[in-house]
């Protein structure tokens, strides 16, 4: 009798802790690593990780498992895109809501952000730049209070005075200031690192820095060099030093050429480079980050009369129109490309539709997905975690209807969605 009883409750507190497992019945597949589009697979899901990869469809024998039928879609890893903003969703307000908004409503704002992104099959994002928010979003994700992408973050870019990302650009002589490295402003070596160090105490994955002049900030200049070589050393060694790596936003050929120099890891945007700089992200092993969807939304938004403040327009109608081409010339060249988007000057969820862009530019659909997945893996050290469907990694796995590399434009409409072993969309 009391050997009955205490089977009873062992049983009844272990079960809870069982981990669920899932049988996923999957059509076909798409395989990052070897690039091939696979048929009839069956991916055995236990927990948050993929225990097996199967061929064939294989039925569960445990009455307790589950099963996912997909043997009418696509499947494939969840995707990764190396360049949002979580806090933020541009629109013609966005000036304003920089000095009406408070911390929360940036926050509360970024939970719908944060589901959109995930439901359109983005499982991992790496968020560059915001007020800090982004960080208490990330641990809101981490700790599971809100749905959304597993986020790596740089917390507040670094600028320099005036540069890109100076917070208090365009504001009032009242209240501009004079912000140094806690809020991001950088002005000698010993700003850089002092800057660093505060974005890694501040919980911060990575670095961004805004080499360049940028289109959207309230400055006369979209391209010009904003920080020197030995700042940008300062930054990228100091970011070593803590395990980070360091992102550029550039748009300027000059920019770049010093931030490739200096150490970073990625170019975003990469607007007016030019070959010989091309040849140099060959030679340091760089990326870029093309942002082509971005550069489309805002030669769109220029457009239309008092959306932009007038200081931004004629820089969106002469960056917009350049990105996709300098994207389409440094591919040929060989440069190395992570997938990217700037979501956030264009609406969350929408991130697709870089992909056929893209495509559009010459580069082969399967490389666009292994862009969203293996090669930002491996940028963010998760190549043994993330952007594959194998035994042993995340149980992050989406699906749409059609297979992307004979109509890329399915890519657009995710129609499953399952991280971390949840699944959080399944029409």
């Amino acid at each position: 009798m009391k050997k009955s009883l205490f089977l009873f409750i062992a049983i009844l507190f272990i079960q809870p802790l069982m981990a669920q497992t899932t049988y996923v019945l999957c059509g076909k597949l798409v395989d990052t690593k070897t690039g091939k589009v696979e048929t009839e697979k069956t991916i055995i899901v236990e927990g948050n990780k993929i225990k097996n990869v199967m061929d064939g469809y294989i039925m569960p024998r445990s009455k307790t498992a589950k099963t996912i039928d997909l043997r009418d879609k696509v499947v494939m890893p969840g995707l990764i895109d190396f360049h949002v903003h979580i806090e933020m969703e541009f629109d013609a307000r966005t000036r304003l809501n920089r000095y009406i908004n408070n911390e929360a409503d940036v926050a509360f704002n970024s939970v719908g952000f944060a589901k959109s992104t995930l439901l359109n099959g983005f499982t991992t994002v790496r968020d560059l730049g915001g007020t800090g928010v982004n960080i208490s979003i990330k641990n809101a994700i981490d700790t599971g209070k809100i749905p959304g992408p597993r986020v790596f973050t740089a917390g507040k870019s670094l600028a320099t005075t005036g540069g890109h990302a100076d917070p208090t650009n365009g504001s009032s002589r009242k209240l501009i200031g004079n912000p140094g490295p806690k809020e991001g402003v950088v002005n000698s070596v010993e700003d850089a690192k002092k800057a660093v160090r505060q974005r890694y105490k501040n919980g911060a994955d990575c670095i961004k820095i805004t080499a360049t002049g940028g289109v959207l900030s309230v400055a006369k200049s979209g391209d010009n060099p904003q920080f020197t070589i030995e700042e940008i050393k300062a930054i990228c060694d100091t970011a070593k030093d803590y395990g980070m790596h360091v992102a550029a936003h550039a748009h300027g050929d000059e920019g770049m050429r010093r931030a490739i120099i200096g150490g970073v890891k990625t170019i975003e945007h990469g607007t007016y480079m030019s070959g010989a700089t091309m040849e140099l992200m060959k030679k340091y092993d760089a990326y870029l980050v093309p942002t082509i969807t971005a550069g489309k939304e805002v030669e769109e938004k220029a457009k239309i009369k008092g959306f932009y403040p007038a200081i931004v327009v004629p820089k969106a109608l002469a960056v917009g129109p350049q990105i996709q081409g300098t994207f389409a010339k440094a591919y040929k060249k060989g440069v190395g490309i992570a997938f990217g988007t700037d979501a956030g000057v264009f609406k969350h969820g929408n991130n697709g539709k870089e992909f056929g862009f893209m495509v559009e530019a010459g580069m082969p659909a399967m490389e666009t997905i292994q862009s969203a997945t293996i090669t930002n893996a491996m940028l963010l050290k998760m190549e043994n975690e993330i952007g594959q469907i194998q035994k042993g990694f995340f149980a992050d796995i989406i699906a749409v209807d059609e297979d992307p590399t004979k109509n890329i434009s399915t890519m657009e409409n995710v129609v499953f969605v399952m991280k971390d072993g949840v699944v959080y969309k399944k029409n």
